[in-house]
């Protein structure tokens, strides 16, 4: 009778859990196909009109390119420069190594407002003009501390003979870390790079403050947002979120399911 009593408030308790974490997604996904123009019950039935809005709107494409080019340039460039770091402070004896370590983590703890107005008022002090590169460095910024933390925690010390191994037949420190410590560590690399592409897509604060005139999708969801609710502001959400989602699929089953085999 206890072990009932205990299942059936254990599930429970997990319908609700998830029922609290996915209803505004559902919501959301729902009324993006509202057949009228305000995404609030009662729902009026399905209608693809808002999709069909949203691929004519010429923005909208816009910003969903401009964000799909600063999320893959801004994420491949913090994984690279994380592993480097990660390579460096895990195989060589560098002076103060704990607290570079720790510098390197610290924008982790820090608002991305307090960073977005760090790197405007630097870019101002400098004359940099606002664009989508500004944005992309915004996003290095954020996105290179998650990398590092990612790839260092997985340089073990079983790497290092075979690293010994390949330097003994005549390979430099280069073609090692290129050739071999790459490859072995590649579900991590690909790891942070899925998750700093999740992280970059969904980013607003940095995009709207170091962004003028080429925007990106959260930026322009929002300037859509100040107009009003409508099924075309749900519509693109919806199809934000099936990116996000489709990413950790990806990773799932090419990163953790390999792993899991090996």
């Amino acid at each position: 009778m206890h072990k009932r009593l205990t299942s059936i408030v254990s599930s429970i308790y997990a319908i609700l859990i998830f029922s609290f974490i996915f209803l505004p997604v559902i919501v959301l996904v729902l009324f993006s196909f509202q057949d009228g123009r305000l995404p609030v019950p009662p729902f009026n039935g399905f209608s693809l009109q808002w999709y069909e809005a949203v691929f004519a709107d010429r923005k909208l494409m816009a910003a969903l390119l401009n964000s799909f080019l600063v999320a893959t340039m801004s994420s491949l460039i913090a994984c690279i420069l994380g592993f480097v770091a990660a390579y460096a402070l895990a195989r060589f004896k560098l002076p103060g190594a704990a607290l570079q370590r720790g510098l390197l983590v610290a924008p982790m703890t820090v608002s991305y407002l307090i960073i977005a107005l760090g790197l405007l008022t630097v870019f101002n002090m400098f004359g940099v003009t606002l664009s989508l590169w500004t944005v992309g460095i915004g996003h290095v910024v954020i996105n290179l501390p998650l990398c590092f933390a990612i790839i260092y925690s997985s340089m073990g010390d079983h790497h290092i003979n075979i690293e010994r191994a390949a330097r003994d037949l005549g390979a430099s420190d280069i073609e090692v870390m290129a050739l071999v410590t790459a490859p072995m560590l590649l579900p991590s690399l690909l790891a942070s790079f899925f998750l700093s592409m999740t992280f970059s897509w969904d980013e607003f604060i940095i995009a709207f403050l170091l962004s003028r005139f080429d925007v990106t999708l959260p930026v322009e969801i929002w300037s859509l947002l100040r107009s009003g609710l409508n099924p075309k502001t749900n519509a693109i959400g919806s199809l934000v979120f099936l990116v996000s989602v489709t990413l950790l699929i990806v990773m799932e089953l090419f990163l953790f399911g390999r792993a899991k085999k090996s």
